[in-house]
Formats: C-alpha cells, structure tokens, sequence
C-alpha cells in the first residue's frame, strides 16, 4: 500500500511539473526568408537591371518558374525562447513582401509590397 501511494505522489510531481513554465523546452528564433527595411526597398527604382538588383537585395526568396519575370522577397519571423523575452513579435503570412517584376529584357518595370515593410530592419 504504502508503494502504491508512493507512485501515485511521484505521478502527481510529474503532472504537475510538466505543466510549469520553468521547464519548457528552448525554442529558435526561426527567421525565413530576406529581411529587408523600406530603406533597402526604396534603392530599387523602374528601369534597373536584374543584376542591380541582386546586387542591392541579394537572392529572393521565391522565383516562381510560371511567372519566371517576377522576384518575390518574403519574410516571416516566429520568435523563440529569447524572441519571447526580448518581446519581439512574430511576423506570419508574409505580411512584409516585396516584388519585382521585369520585362522579358530584365528591367525591372513595377515594385510591389513597399508600404509592408519596416523603416529598419527586423
């Protein structure tokens, strides 16, 4: 009897520790894509080049193969463990974008997304 009572005090400290905040698992902060500031954005301007363009944004993020004219810079961020601490908000659904479409010569013609993004970077 006394075993039984035993295991069923262990069980309850189990329970109820799992469920205390001071024993959660460490978290990444997990960043996908290129974060990029309306600073960064404003650089860009109709009638550039692909390659002047690479060189300010870097790679996108998505180069979509039925729309191959079109570079599409996303970026989500989930906040960690220290993400969490640091109160840093999580960014979902692509809600910071930028794209740039080309002509079939490789100028940029049109800029969307520049009004989603951060005066500074994230």
């Amino acid at each position: 009897m006394q075993k039984m009572t035993y295991k069923a005090i262990g069980l309850g400290l189990v329970l109820a520790l799992t469920g205390c905040s001071a024993f959660r698992v460490y978290t990444i902060d997990l960043p996908q894509g290129t974060p990029l500031s309306a600073a960064q954005a404003n650089q860009i301007q109709v009638g550039m080049n692909a390659n002047q363009v690479l060189y300010l944004l870097g790679s996108p993020a998505l180069r979509d193969t039925l729309a191959p004219n079109r570079w599409d810079y996303i970026y989500d961020h989930t906040a960690g463990t220290d993400g969490k601490r640091q109160k840093k908000s999580d960014i979902k659904n692509a809600s910071q974008y930028l794209s740039i479409h080309f002509n079939n010569q490789g100028i940029v013609t049109r800029i969307d997304g520049r009004d989603s993004l951060p005066d500074t970077r994230h």
